[in-house]
């Protein structure tokens, strides 16, 4: 196509140019390209810098008000500060002999321990049998994820003298938070940015619109990142918040870019002039865009509706990525796609650009007439196949991932390994993350002795409990406390059985008629509490999320079929990616190839997180495809044809839009966060799943099948429903 400059841009209402909010806002943002591109410029270096100056903190800290754990910390941290203290353990490991061969320069880490800034003190060590092993269990005046990874420099120092003496050193317990330094994932996002390049020029078959979507959701992501670092400054979000954001934002910004690039081009192709097609492009598309990032916004805001700050704050982090890519979408693309004017093609590397659509004899009309002559038996292979995916969902546990998982000669699962393996007292797997037994005896009416006799004679009788310690009353007299320590590790599924087995029958049944109360704290029970309330409140999550995506597609397309058909469809593909999921980490199908030593739990909140998300998403695509076969249909009346038409105008955008997605989830893989990877492949599946099984397959057979019934809606709700035009 040959180099034509832009022209000027004409504004919405004068002859050929759509009016319009959507279309005025397009027909700005290109009569005042430079001026909007530098505009973003100078947003994207303050938010950038306004993170810099905010110093951003990020952490993964719990907090549950009234459950059972948090209450016994908080009777624990009353009574007895000091035992309630934020501690991690300090490893010392010998390969020939023994830990008390070095016993003076054991001593003196210890001492060095107790001394550090923000210490209270160091437990005396335990020893395993054999004397190869040793652990002392250090306290600390504040949170240790508050202490900075920086803070590794003074537990070096501290140890220095047992490492010259030949004695390993590592870090366990609590102490992870400040040992692991924050996840770099710049090479998931190079690697992300690579694939959807590559796509893009195999799409577009030009250097210019491949790389105008890529840097203007560049552009959009960054500077919602940097929102997000300044909005961290007031809302502490989730170590993994950034990589979420930027995960979203980057597949979402793309997406929308390329729903915009594709039709402002295919405007170009028909003939019309550059500025006429930006007004077009804002106006058609850019509604389209709007209207699935407010989806998207929707879906994820509901996760505050479960009632857990941390996870309400993930989706939060992850809507203002969205709405920041969508708001550059409609403005910075559309200045961009102004100041490119015809030159967007000047670059080819294929002869001919491809129209967006080929006509009724393209072969997504050929297909759509396959599908209608064999309608139930296509919805019957595409229900079979997330059917058969979606089977493990059935033994999904929910969990933690603990130390165990780390990636392997981290100095935290150096010190998981070496406690889990030394034999004895105070060792074994259960040891990195013992619960803390907490009994309120102010209100008894028994001599706490004998509660105490009685507890301990109750925990010594259950199972999967490697060692137990007597209760000890605390200075003040109003607690017992004492120390439980698992036969499984802290993620395991037996240390989870006994910890529904302490807080749900042990304790009371021990403690019944004497006007005691007990719990079960510390950071493992927390993480059961966590895992047991957001088991609670995911079916609260899901039936806001059906509800609200249910009237939107009423809304839109009038029907109340085709809405609860939406609804149905993505919880298969859901139920699919869950079940994706639970083979490859739970199962460990695939643990080897992901990086992971070891099969592990779902991650307690993934499975909320992802179904907002997935919803969202697939939403976009459904809204796009279903508008243009209800366009059809109301104009011809031929479902058919309508189904066809839908496939063949959307068959490209959608295909190319749901492989760069899939792309970009599948780089974060590689990320050395197992949530991230969690979230990264489920959603990468639910994208492949939603553009392929959903959009060739269910949608068109069950269209075909259900006919005109399709498009029933009743007349009093049709008046009582305002109306959304797409």
């Amino acid at each position: 196509m040959p180099s034509v400059p832009p022209g000027p841009v004409a504004p919405p209402g004068t002859p050929g140019v759509p009016a319009g909010r959507l279309a005025g806002l397009g027909s700005f943002c290109a009569r005042h390209s430079p001026w909007v591109i530098a505009l973003w410029l100078v947003v994207l270096v303050a938010a950038l810098g306004g993170r810099h100056l905010v110093g951003a903190t990020f952490s993964d800290q719990l907090s549950l008000p009234g459950s059972q754990s948090d209450t016994g910390a908080a009777l624990l941290t009353a009574s007895d500060p000091a035992a309630a203290a934020p501690n991690g353990l300090v490893v010392f490991h010998t390969g020939s002999g023994t830990v008390a061969d070095h016993q003076q320069a054991v001593d003196s880490a210890i001492t060095d321990l107790k001394a550090m800034p923000h210490a209270t003190g160091a437990s005396s060590p335990v020893t395993s049998k054999d004397g190869a092993t040793a652990y002392t269990t250090v306290s600390f005046d504040e949170q240790l994820k508050s202490l900075g990874h920086g803070y590794v420099d003074q537990l070096d120092k501290a140890t220095a003298p047992a490492r010259s003496d030949g004695v390993q050193v590592a870090y366990g317990g609590g102490l992870d938070q400040v040992t692991t330094a924050p996840a770099d994932d710049l090479a998931s996002e190079l690697v992300g940015i690579g694939a959807a390049l590559l796509i893009l020029l195999l799409v577009f078959g030009s250097v210019l619109a491949a790389v105008l979507p890529l840097l203007s959701a560049l552009v959009g992501v960054l500077v919602g990142i940097g929102v997000v670092g300044i909005v961290a400054g007031v809302v502490t979000f989730a170590t993994s918040a950034p990589t979420l954001a930027t995960m979203i934002g980057l597949g979402v910004g793309i997406d929308y870019a390329l729903f915009l690039t594709t039709r402002f081009r295919q405007d170009l192709i028909e003939g019309r002039s550059p500025a006429d097609a930006v007004a077009r492009t804002s106006s058609t598309s850019g509604h389209a865009v709007l209207v699935a990032a407010t989806t998207v916004a929707v879906a994820l805001l509901s996760l505050y509706a479960c009632g857990l700050s941390f996870i309400g704050k993930l989706g939060l982090a992850a809507t203002i990525a969205v709405v920041v890519t969508a708001t550059a979408s409609l403005t910075l693309v559309p200045a961009a796609l102004a100041l490119t004017g015809r030159a967007i093609d000047r670059w080819t590397v294929r002869r001919r650009p491809v129209a967006e659509t080929a006509g009724e004899s393209d072969s997504w009309h050929r297909y759509a007439r396959l599908v209608s002559r064999h309608a139930a038996a296509f919805l019957a292979c595409g229900v079979a196949l997330l059917a058969v995916l979606a089977v493990p969902l059935f033994s999904m546990r929910l969990g933690h991932v603990d130390d165990g998982a780390g990636a392997s000669g981290s100095t935290s699962r150096i010190a998981f390994d070496l406690v889990s393996d030394a034999q004895g007292p105070g060792f074994g797997p259960g040891a990195n993350a013992p619960f803390t037994v907490v009994v309120d005896v102010s209100g008894s009416n028994v001599p706490a002795d004998q509660i105490g006799d009685d507890v301990d004679k109750a925990l010594q009788g259950t199972p999967d409990i490697a060692e137990a310690t007597a209760l000890q009353p605390t200075p003040d007299g109003k607690l017992l406390v004492g120390t439980v320590t698992a036969t499984g590790d802290p993620q395991s599924a037996t240390t989870g059985a006994l910890f529904n087995a302490l807080t749900g029958h042990v304790l009371s049944d021990a403690l019944r008629g004497t006007g005691a109360h007990g719990y079960v704290t510390g950071t493992a029970a927390a993480q059961f509490d966590f895992r047991d309330t957001v088991k609670d409140r995911l079916p609260i999550i899901i039936g806001i999320v059906l509800l609200a995506a249910f009237l939107l597609l009423m809304t839109v397309f009038r029907s109340l079929v085709i809405p609860l058909k939406a609804v149905l469809l993505n919880l298969l593909t859901t139920g699919a990616s869950y079940g994706v999921l639970v083979a490859v980490f739970q199962w460990g199908w695939a643990a080897g190839a992901l990086g992971l030593p070891e099969a592990v739990p779902i991650e307690s909140y993934v499975p909320m997180m992802m179904f907002a998300i997935v919803f969202g998403l697939s939403m976009d695509y459904e809204i796009f495809l279903l508008s243009r076969i209800s366009e059809a249909w109301h104009r011809t009346a031929d479902n058919t044809g309508s189904v066809g038409a839908g496939l063949s105008a959307t068959g490209r955008v959608i295909s190319s839009a749901a492989f760069i997605m899939t792309a970009v989830f599948l780089s974060f893989t590689v990320s050395p966060t197992v949530v991230v990877k969690m979230l990264a492949l489920g959603l990468a599946v639910s994208v492949v799943l939603d553009a392929t099984v959903v959009r060739l397959l269910l949608v068109p057979s069950t269209m075909f099948l259900m006919g005109r019934s399709n498009w029933w809606f009743p007349r009093w709700l049709d008046r009582v429903l305002p109306r959304v035009h797409m």
